[in-house]
């Protein structure tokens, strides 16, 4: 078995605006797109390193905003969240959550979330544990994709490898215990059809 290493992907020291952790680990929501949780991690790949930034909402367990990246900039983590919230329009003060990086801390993903009137949370200094949610899922998506099999010829080959898991695996087919062992998509459906 290849030998895993640690990919630092957060830089905290800035001196950038950190937002007060209004998450306060209450990782439990009454409906989609009350709370989301932003990570980004390493995705390893021969052509060269890659970075893949993910948002799940924390009713659904769905995945939904991503983006893959050879460079971890801002511009990576803006992408996933804008596909968030072109897909599912959130209603006004759903709660954004991160750890402390840089990325997230700008100047540019903060008037971005304040123009999509989002409310802005982040993890204290060094507690992993304050989002737990999102690195469980990229813990789940490196064991099922990235460590059984051999590492990505290239970063063409990532992103079709990573489109199809989260696309079509994750988020529609892959039963998940804390909703009842349905997919995230389903759960979100039937959630949808008791309100109508």
């Amino acid at each position: 078995m290849a030998k895993k290493f640690k990919v630092v992907t957060t830089d905290s020291s800035h001196d950038l605006p950190i937002a007060p952790n209004i998450l306060n680990q209450d990782f439990k929501a009454t409906k989609p797109n009350e709370k989301w949780v932003a990570d980004i991690t390493y995705i390893p790949c021969r052509q060269g390193k890659l970075y893949l930034a993910s948002i799940l909402d924390l009713y659904t367990k769905q995945i939904v905003g991503w983006k893959l990246s050879d460079r971890m900039t801002t511009d990576l983590t803006l992408e996933a969240l804008k596909m968030a919230y072109e897909r599912k329009t959130p209603p006004k003060g759903l709660i954004h959550h991160s750890d402390r990086g840089s990325q997230y801390a700008s100047k540019e993903y903060r008037a971005q979330l304040e123009s999509y009137e989002m409310e802005p949370s982040m993890s204290r200094k060094g507690n992993c544990y304050d989002n737990a949610c999102i690195e469980a899922f990229h813990s789940i998506l490196k064991r099922e994709l990235i460590y059984s099999r051999p590492k990505f010829k290239t970063k063409e080959e990532a992103q079709q490898k990573l489109y199809r898991y989260i696309e079509f695996f994750y988020n529609r087919k892959r039963s998940n215990s804390t909703i009842g062992y349905m997919s995230p998509v389903r759960f979100e459906q039937l959630y949808y059809q008791e309100v109508a």
